[in-house]
């Protein structure tokens, strides 16, 4: 008699999780964690963020890290942040309104690791220019922090504001874009009544390319 023998189904274990780090400080109310933290709550990220690091005690967003029973890490200081991380050993640092400047040390150690949300439209290469939907010249608000680069959307009269997400590189305000934004610029626009449209779609950004970048693909 011959045996015979079961057949077993194939089974594909899932991708591990990755580990994500974000940094934060007191400039903002932590809007892109809470979305990061949301996105792996809700099964589309797969990740686990391994620490929240933030350079100030009284950042806004170290409450919502907290809610989520979140690891707090503080660094006070930009020399110490290469050490901490590697203590974590993540694979993406996830910049989320950190204010410190990011040594080149960190860069060089974290290549294409580092996501960088800016308040601008970073173009491919630096000597041309991002189009808006209409077609127009998008601003690049190169060196500008929030404010300042909403306010200079609206000085422009630009018919759109928008943000980047791109990989941190030792050019300032320049990297490879991981994505783009835009939010139309509507008559009696304020930097409040703009910038709170612009931050959903950040927001929503960054949790799209996260899904990519910790796919199971």
């Amino acid at each position: 008699m011959k045996s015979t023998m079961m057949s077993q189904p194939n089974k594909t274990s899932a991708k591990a999780k990755l580990k994500l780090v974000v940094l934060i400080s007191d400039t903002g109310t932590g809007t892109n964690l809470e979305a990061i933290i949301n996105g792996i709550e809700r099964g589309k990220i797969n990740a686990e963020i391994c620490a929240v690091i933030s350079d100030k005690t009284d950042a806004l967003g170290l409450e919502r890290a907290r809610a989520h029973n979140l690891k707090i890490e503080i660094c006070p200081t930009k020399e110490a942040l290469l050490l901490l991380l590697q203590k974590l050993n993540p694979d993406y640092i996830c910049l989320a309104g950190w204010k410190q400047i990011v040594l080149k040390e960190v860069i060089l150690a974290y290549q294409n690791k580092i996501l960088n949300l800016h308040p601008g439209l970073i173009p491919d290469t630096i000597d041309v220019s991002v189009k808006n939907p209409d077609g127009t010249e998008a601003l690049w608000n190169k060196s500008m922090l929030t404010t300042k680069a909403i306010q200079n959307f609206l000085d422009h009269k630009a018919t759109y504001a928008g943000s980047s997400i791109h990989y941190l590189t030792l050019n300032f305000d320049f990297g490879p874009v991981l994505g783009r934004t835009f939010e139309k610029i509507e008559l009696g626009d304020n930097v409040k009544s703009l910038y709170d449209r612009l931050k959903k779609k950040e927001n929503a950004l960054y949790v799209k390319i996260l899904v990519k970048l910790c796919s199971n693909g």
